[in-house]
């Protein structure tokens, strides 16, 4: 731990510091909402895309080191928003945010993020700071910013110290939505924003950007119906799910099986989100039990894939750095793919844990496989229609890689 005397002087300007546990303490100038925030320091990979970050969800109770250096120069805009609940409670840059320059921004990100409770700091070395998260694992830190310069860090140190850490923690009950919901919103136009869909649902062709003009649009009152979990989801899978064909209900992350059957689904969708996949799986993996005993289609997303494996008896563990970018290759494996077995997806990811590949019960076939460390990325339970990846599919990192995951489950229902 770095005593008191070691640390390095405040520079001179610094208005913003983030204070790791260990005792360390990085300056710079902050930026966005002013006060401070606890959470786990991790680093994203991606050159776009950082306002859908801080809206995920999945960053809950996390302070995003970006590697790319000029984060904020598109602006913001409320159609990249993820989710209107709590994502990430900070964002670490290398370069000041400039005048955005994109006919989409409606404002700029330092606006944004003040406007939205959540601190920048600017002006780190974050190549520094991505290689001491590699070599020590995610940390534990406080995240301040202060217009006039004044911090005082032994008390941000001990609240940093203090803090429990992502291990053990439940976040998908902080996130998740307090209602059902009909999910109405439609896909993405350029110059016109989201389609609103109503019930009966519009069903698009496969992996298509049609409109209500194109003939093979058409509104379809039997289009399968799907109940989403959400433990802390992202708009737009919704929004895929709606696009293969689906109608959906969105509903809390607790709610029980027997409420769960009574929507009368036709498949159930495992959402993303937060926090310590072992910690949800307490109330979520009697629910997915439940479900696959009485052979209920199933398709998970990262923590829904996590906790897809906990309910077929695999095992969850804490990854030392994790996997969060735009650029992450998986590979299928195994049985079923005949010609496209070998395949590689560009995929993006977010997520601090993983299935631990070597608990995988017999009667569970991994599917898809991280080429960066080998991590498990893709399950399917054999004998069910029952599978989750590890990745974000909606996304479009490829950019079109894993859609094909929307089709394959909405399929699956008739």
């Amino acid at each position: 731990m770095a005593s008191a005397a070691s640390r390095p002087a405040q520079p001179k300007g610094a208005t913003g510091c983030l204070v790791l546990a260990d005792g360390a303490v990085i300056w710079g100038r902050g930026f966005g909402a002013t006060g401070e925030a606890v959470g786990e320091v991790c680093f994203n990979t991606a050159m776009t895309g950082y306002q859908e970050v801080m809206t995920d969800p999945s960053y809950a109770a996390q302070i995003v080191t970006f590697t790319f250096p000029h984060i904020g120069n598109v602006g913001t805009n409320p159609e990249d928003v993820e989710s209107k609940v709590e994502g990430a409670v900070g964002c670490i840059v290398r370069e000041d945010v400039t005048t955005p320059s994109s006919f989409r921004s409606l404002q700029g990100f330092t606006e944004w993020l003040a406007a939205n409770g959540k601190i920048g700091l600017s002006g780190v070395d974050t190549r520094a700071l991505t290689r001491r998260i590699r070599m020590n694992g995610a940390p534990n830190a406080v995240i301040a910013h202060s217009p006039d310069g004044k911090f005082d860090i032994p008390a941000l140190l001990n609240r940093a110290q203090g803090w429990a850490g992502l291990e053990g923690m439940d976040l998908a009950q902080v996130v998740t939505r307090e209602t059902h919901e009909e999910w109405t919103g439609g896909i993405w136009h350029l110059g016109e924003g989201y389609a609103t869909m109503s019930s009966p649902q519009r069903k698009l062709g496969s992996g298509s950007d049609q409109d209500e003009s194109d003939p093979s649009v058409r509104w379809d009152d039997g289009s399968p119906h799907v109940v989403a979990v959400d433990y802390g989801a992202k708009d737009n899978i919704f929004r895929n799910l709606v696009r293969a064909g689906a109608k959906v209900t969105v509903v809390p992350a607790k709610t029980s099986l027997e409420e769960v059957l009574a929507l009368a689904p036709d498949g159930v969708f495992l959402s993303n989100g937060p926090g310590d996949p072992a910690a949800t799986g307490e109330y979520a993996v009697p629910v997915i039990q439940g479900l696959l005993e009485r052979d209920v289609p199933l398709f998970g997303i990262c923590l829904g894939h996590q906790l897809l494996a906990l309910a077929a008896g695999a095992k969850t563990v804490k990854m030392h750095q994790g996997h969060r970018g735009a650029n992450h290759p998986v590979q299928r494996v195994g049985e079923g793919w005949g010609d496209t077995n070998g395949l590689v997806e560009i995929t993006s990811m977010n997520h601090g844990f993983a299935v631990d590949v070597d608990t995988l019960p017999p009667e569970v076939e991994q599917t898809h496989v991280s080429l960066f460390d080998g991590s498990n990325c893709g399950i399917s339970i054999k004998g069910k229609q029952a599978f989750g990846v590890q990745y974000h599919p909606e996304a479009s990192p490829g950019p079109q890689d894993s859609y094909y995951l929307f089709e394959k489950f909405v399929g699956m229902l008739g």
